[in-house]
Parts: structure tokens; sequence; C-alpha cells
């Protein structure tokens, strides 16, 4: 063997002093570390005396105070308003108004929010706040700070809408007038403009026509674009306000000209103004004013200004089904092939475009290509309305299907949180988009599962309606490879880090009891969901897998499968070597007397979970004692006092050998509980009434199911008693046309055998053998036929024998024996038992004795007759 030896690495004794040589050069740079955060002096600045009042206090910080902790007073405001408004109004409100002229910007934001609440809450009155905060709102309007002014107008905004038209019209419209001046600064216009967009609502339309619309004229020929475009914006709120006869005369022109205007924000503010106020014109403004521009919009989308083809995408449901009523079929049939053009946008090379041109396209172009595909899949029943949801499959299913499958996560976010709305749509033809449910199940991204989940038991039960009446199979079959889909798309959220996904889509497989038949849940969904519970690792996910759990036992139909599945709970996790499979267990239980009546519970549960009162855990035997309320609520006297007996008697060694002094003193305050429960009885009280009903409810259902399922066997039976049977008569029949030859001659050979002897004895042998086929002939063959007539007479009269082997065939055999064996030595088509040939040449030789006896009794007579 050849000695190993190391050529890479030299591990010598000169080699390691070298490596901790090198080491020890390398110096640690150790920044300054202060050893307090605060200064004594800054300290001392801080500290305030405790024991000033919370008024005091807050004027002292806002006084002398640094300004973390005037802003803390600011943020405070609420709660002193709320404890003393008045001192509050008188001390500390002035010395917020001085404090925020000089104020930095997080005070500032946290006044905006504060004064905001105080008016929320209704603090004060409006009179009062009106007298007190307006003007603080007021004066912060035009802060130089962008974030700051508005955050001040939206607390204006809201101001508005509560306060008393006579004090809107003299504290804000009148000095509104100048404000407004191209002499004043752009924020003090663009302020303007939101204001009167919400007074528009506020007073009548002769006021706002006098005061407001020269107001909102003269913006929207403001020089800045950025006015033009905010006060085109607030044109929907003036329209409003203001009435039909006006909007037509005086906003739709303002309308118009804006849409026209160099500025691509103005334009696309014009757009979006005229969609929202479609429902505000009339037929003759639609047509003649509103679909021009809209068609050139569309046209110039791709041309010229794809600056607009977002906000486009966004409003062209709503267009379209705003202009329906006067669109001609051929502009009806270019929106929809415009929208169509806009679903597959930046998914196919366009015409006229090389490689190195798409090389070019920047990501910014890219994001807005996917923006135009997630609108189109919002507007996607806003189209199927359009096109009327019968055309669906020739005008629509092509796009579903891109949309569906297109390679950007919130296109298929979009589809799946809409697939509700176009299932609903499509009713009756719903069958058609099952591939993409299935699709869309199995989708990589559990943002796109979450968004289809939550719709989830309605879209099945739209999708499986249409084989409602022919059972649960034939609605499983209409929707192929959903159960794998579905179990995929479980596996795939239970191996990822979103528990919550996981949790919602085990609540909504609840539904599918309802959706598929039992064996199925039984064998692809409920073992499961009894794993989930035994191995998974977030409590909120074991819980909704135990509840789906227990509704899916609640609808199983088999009494056996239920019996192993709750056995299974008990032994699985009631008697679990893991205490945590033991709290689950609990969790279980809870679910079970949710859903299950009291005497089913009492009757599987009871006593598992009083076991428990001997669990060596504490966190055990805690939660048992709060759910023994629950438990005893289950309980009916007196059918179950030997329960209650048992209940008592677990109290009572709790209280008597409980050492944890936490469980001790849960199973004192349970005690007092259970003392105050007053116990149903097994006939109906008023004070349980409602709860008596519904669990006398459960309880039918959980009989009808047990009756259901005895029906469902005695129909198996009887079907499997009549195949049998048939299966029986095709096989003798199969049998007896083969060996009806083989049989004539074995009876013939039987015959001979038995009468060897002298030639006279075989003569007189035959010559008895053709008067007894001639007897049965004529005495037997009638008989016969009519038994042939109704196969299937015995077995409706209760003639089968339950030996093995023995049916309507031997009974047969014993009665009509004569006929068979004249039929198998004539013809060979009767229906011959299989029997030993002992058995057939006993009925032989009956036949010979009971033909010899007809004859002598025949003979006699005719002598009698001779002789009278």
């Amino acid at each position: 063997m050849r000695p190993i030896i190391f050529s890479k690495m030299d591990f010598s004794h000169s080699s390691l002093f070298g490596y901790i040589e090198d080491l020890q050069e390398l110096t640690i740079i150790e920044r300054p570390v202060r050893r307090s955060l605060k200064t004594p002096e800054e300290i001392e600045r801080l500290t305030v005396d405790e024991e000033l009042s919370d008024i005091e206090r807050a004027v002292y910080l806002l006084s002398s105070g640094q300004d973390i902790q005037g802003t803390s007073v600011v943020a405070n405001l609420p709660v002193l308003m709320r404890q003393n408004p008045a001192e509050t109004l008188r001390r500390v409100l002035p010395k917020i108004r001085e404090v925020l002229h000089v104020a930095g910007v997080e005070m500032q934001l946290t006044a905006a929010v504060s004064f905001l609440t105080v008016l929320q809450e209704e603090s004060v009155s409006i009179h009062t706040y009106s007298h007190s905060f307006l003007h603080i709102i007021l004066q912060n309007l035009e802060h130089r700070d962008a974030g700051v002014s508005n955050a001040w107008l939206e607390t204006l905004l809201a101001v508005i809408e509560a306060l008393p038209k006579e004090t809107v019209r003299h504290e804000i419209l009148s000095p509104l007038g100048s404000k407004a001046q191209l002499s004043q600064t752009l924020q003090s216009r663009l302020v303007s403009c939101k204001i009167m967009g919400k007074v528009a609502n506020k007073f009548e339309a002769h006021i706002v026509k006098r005061e407001v619309l020269p107001l909102v004229k003269s913006l929207c020929q403001d020089v800045e674009y950025e006015v033009r475009a905010c006060m085109c914006r607030q044109l929907e709120h003036v329209a409003r306000g203001i009435g039909t006869e006006l909007t037509k005369t005086v906003v739709l022109p303002e309308l118009v000209e804006l849409a026209r205007d160099e500025g691509s924000s103005v334009r696309l503010a014009a757009f979006e103004t005229l969609v929202n106020l479609l429902d505000m014109f009339d037929a003759d403004d639609r047509s003649q004013t509103v679909l021009p521009l809209v068609k050139s919009f569309c046209e110039k989308s791709f041309k010229t200004d794809e600056s607009i083809l977002v906000s486009l995408s966004f409003h062209l449901g709503k267009l379209c089904n705003g202009l329906y009523g006067i669109f001609t079929p051929e502009q009806h049939l270019r929106f929809l092939e415009f929208y169509k053009k806009l679903s597959t946008l930046g998914l196919q090379q366009e015409n006229g475009h090389n490689d190195n041109q798409l090389h070019l396209q920047t990501l910014e172009q890219e994001k807005k290509y996917i923006s135009v595909r997630k609108n189109c899949a919002y507007n996607f029943p806003a189209m199927i309305v359009f096109v009327d949801p019968k055309n669906f499959h020739l005008e629509l299913y092509s796009i579903f299907f891109c949309l569906c499958h297109d390679p950007e996560v919130p296109v298929r976010y979009t589809m799946a949180i809409s697939f509700f709305e176009v299932a609903k749509l499509l009713n009756s033809d719903v069958y058609t988009i099952h591939k993409e449910l299935v699709t869309l199940l199995q989708d990589e991204s559990l943002e796109v599962l979450d968004a289809l989940v939550g719709h989830l038991p309605e879209i099945l039960e739209l999708m499986t309606n249409r084989g409602e009446n022919n059972g649960s199979e034939s609605k499983l079959l209409s929707i192929p490879d959903l159960i794998p889909a579905l179990t995929t798309a479980e596996q795939r959220a239970a191996t990822s880090l979103k528990w919550r996904t996981h949790e919602k889509l085990l609540q909504k497989y609840a539904c599918l009891p309802h959706i598929i038949s039992s064996d199925q849940i039984y064998y692809r969904f409920l073992h499961r969901m009894l794993t989930i519970i035994l191995t998974n690792n977030v409590l909120p996910v074991q819980k909704a897998a135990a509840r789906t759990l227990c509704v899916y036992l609640r609808y199983n139909r088999k009494q056996e499968q239920r019996h192993e599945v709750i056995q299974k709970l008990i032994e699985q996790l009631g008697q679990g070597k893991s205490y945590w499979n033991r709290l689950r267990f609990l969790d279980t239980c809870e679910f079970i007397m949710e859903l299950f009546s009291k005497s089913f519970f009492c009757k599987y549960f009871f006593l598992p979970v009083l076991e428990l009162t001997h669990d060596p855990v504490a966190n055990v035997r805690m939660k048992l004692c709060c759910l023994l309320p629950k438990v005893k609520s289950t309980l009916k006297i007196p059918t179950d006092k030997h329960l209650l007996q048992q209940l008592e008697l677990c109290i009572r060694k709790l209280l008597c050998q409980e050492k944890d002094k936490d469980v001790l003193t849960i199973v004192k305050r349970t005690v007092l509980e259970l003392d105050r429960m007053e116990i149903s009885v097994d006939t109906f009280q008023k004070r349980f009434y409602e709860n008596d009903l519904l669990d006398q409810e459960k309880e039918r259902q959980e009989h009808l199911l047990l009756e259901m399922e005895q029906l469902e066997k005695e129909k198996q039976k009887n079907e499997g008693r009549s195949t049998n049977i048939n299966d029986k008569m095709f096989e003798k029949k199969r049998r007896d046309s083969k060996t009806s030859s083989v049989l004539a001659k074995s009876i013939n050979l039987s015959i001979s055998g038995s009468s060897s002897g002298t030639s006279a004895g075989k003569e007189e042998k035959k010559s008895k053998l053709v008067r007894s086929q001639s007897f049965s002939t004529q005495v037997l063959h009638p008989k016969y036929s009519n038994i042939d007539k109704c196969p299937n007479k015995s077995s409706a009269t209760g003639y089968t024998s339950s030996v093995p082997g023995m049916g309507k065939s031997c009974m047969l055999s014993f009665s009509d024996d004569s006929f068979r064996t004249h039929a198998a030595g004539n013809s060979g088509n009767a229906a011959f038992p299989s029997s030993s040939s002992h058995n057939l040449f006993n009925s032989a030789d009956q036949k010979r004795n009971g033909n010899k006896e007809s004859q002598t009794r025949r003979m006699s007579i005719k002598n009698r007759k001779s002789n009278s």
C-alpha cells in the first residue's frame, strides 16, 4: 500500500506559524462608540417636572422643548381634546399655531393628521372647529413643501364636507377668486382647482354657475399645463354639481378643447373625464362629439401618442359599453379588434421591426406594455358583455387563453381575480373555460393561486352546475384534471413560505363535498388533511386543515370510512406522543362540536377528550379546562347522565390532584362557569329552542347519511344479484349449446346400459321410453314453456338459495327434469343444469317409473269404459 502524499497543502510547523503571523498582522479598526446617546446637558433640557398636568406639560414642551417633543404634543392633540377640550383650545392650540409658522416638515404633517382626527372624532362642535382650526388649516395650505401643502389640502377637503354652506362660502369660496389668478403661485392655483371641484357639489346649480364656473373656465385656459390638467380632472365633479344642461353647454366644449391640447397630460385628463361623464351625455352628444374624439384617441395611441395607451386600455371596457348603443356593426368590430390588439401588445413582433429595434426597447416601454395587458385582463368581463356571452367562444376565447397564459405574473394575477366574474357571465357556457381554471390552479406563481382561491368555491359550483342532475360523478367529469390540479396547488402552497396562502387554500377546500364525490375526497384529500395536522408547523394552517377534515368527515357517505377517520383522530392526535398533536386534537374536537350533532360528539369524542385530564403536559390540561364548558353543553339529560358523572369525576380529580398553579387557577374558574351552566334535556326548552332546533337538524342529516348509505348498499346488492343471475343464465345457455349433443348421447348410453340382458328386455325398455317421451311431450311441455317465458320470476318471488351454486337452475332441475331429458334427446336447445351424472340417472329412473304408473292408470280407465 502506497503512502498518501500531500502535495498541495503544507501543514508543517513552520507553515502554520507563518499563517499565524500573517493573521496577527491584520489590525481591526475600532470605531469610536458613544457611551450614551445624550449628553448630561441634553438630558437636563429634555427633563420635565412629573407633577405637571397634561395641559401644562404640553404648553411647556411647545414653549421651550425641542422639536421632537413639540411633535409629540401635536400628535397627542386628539387625546387632549377628548380629555379637556376647553383648556386645550384655550392654552394648547394657540401655542401650536405659533409653533407651526417655524415648524419642520414632520411637525406639519403630524398637525394635518391630528386636525383631521379631531374632526372625525367630533370632539367639539363643527362651529367651534371652524372657529378654532379652520384658519390654521388655510394658513398652511400654501406651504413651500408640496407634500405638506397636499396634506393640509386633504384635511381641508374633508372639512369642507362637514362645514355649513355659509361658512364654506365666506371662508373658502370668497377668497378663492384671488387665489386662482395668474399672479398667484403655481401651487396656489393647483390648490384652487381642487377646492373648486369639492365646493361644486356643496351648492345649488345657480350659485355654482355664478361663482364657480367663471373661475373654472379661467383655470382651464391657464398658461401652465399642470393647472389645465388639474382643472380638467375636476370638471367631472363640477358637472355632477351643475346638472346635465349646463354640462352640455359649458363643460363639454371645454373638454373638447382640452382634448386637443398640446400637453399630453392634459389630453389624457380630458379623455378620462369624457369616459367618466358618458352617462351625462345624450345619444346625440355621444355620437357627434364623444365618439369622434375617442376614435381619434385610439388612432393616435399607436402612431404618435403612446402616453395615453395605458389609460385607454384601462377605460376601454367602460368606454365600449357606454357607447354600445350608437356603434354601427363596423365600429363594433373595430373596437373589438382594437381590444384584441392591446391584449397581445408586446408579446409578438410588430411588422417592420427587426431584432435590433426590439433590443432597443426600453424597460419603461416593456412596463407600459405589461400595464396595458393587465388593464385588458381587468376589462375582460366588460368586453364579454360588449360582445354578448353567447359569442364568447367565437370572439374572445383566444384572447382569454392568451391572457391566462401571459408570461407576466401581474396579467395572470388580474385574470385570476376576474375569473369568477367571467364564469358568472358565461353561465351555462362556463364549461368552455375549465382548461384555464386548471391552468391557473397549476400556475407557478403563488400570487396567482391566492387570487384565484378567493372565489374558488363559487367558481367550482358554477363549473359543476351543468352536471347537477346527473350526480357527483358526472360533475367531476365536467372538469377534467380538476383533482390533480387541486392537489398540485395544495402541495405547492405547502412547500412555500407563504403559509397564509396555504391556510386560505385549505379553508376554501372545505367546499369540495358539494363538488366531487365522497370517495374522491376520502382517497385524495381527507388523508392529506390529517397529514397536514400531524406534520405542518404553522398553527393557522393546522387549524384550517382540521376544520376542513371535519367538514369532509361530516359529508362522508360511508360509515366504515367515517369510523376509520375517527379512530385515526383519536389514536394519532388524542393519544399521540407529541403534546402538540394532543392540542390539535382539542382544536379538532371544537370543530366537531360546531359541525356535528351533540349525540355524535358524545358517542365518539366525549370520553377521549376527558382522558386528557390526566395528560402529563400542563398546556394540554389547561386547554382542556377551557374547553370543558363547551363539552358539557353537548350533554342531554337523562340520556347522557353517565357522561355527566364522568365529567364531574374528572373535575374533582383535577381539583384534588392538580399541582400546576396556572392550571389550577383555570380549573377553579372553569368549575364556577360549569356550575352556572344549565344542561339541556331531551325535550325542547324555550331557552335552548334555537340551539335544539339546529342540533336536531344536524342529527337528522347524520341519520339521513346513514339511510342513504344503506339504500346504496341494497341497490348495489340488488344490481349485483341481477347481474349474477343474468351471467349464470348466459353461461348455462352457452354451455348447453356446446354440450347438447354430448348430453343426448350420454342419456342414450345410460338408458342402454341400465337395460343389459336379453334382446326382449331391451325392446321392452325402448317401447316404455317411447311412451314416456310421448306423454311428457303432451303434458309437461306447456308447463315448461310458461316457465321459460318468465326466466326472472323465481328471483322476483324470492326463490333463491343461500348455498353457493344453488339457485333457480337447481330448482328447475328437480321440477322439470322429465322435459329436459326429452328436449335434450330430441332438439338439444333446452337450458340444462350443471349436475352430476348420478342425479341425471336418478331423474331418468323417476321418469320411467312415473310413465309406467300413468300408463297403467290409463289402461284401467279404458277397460272400465269398455265394460260399461
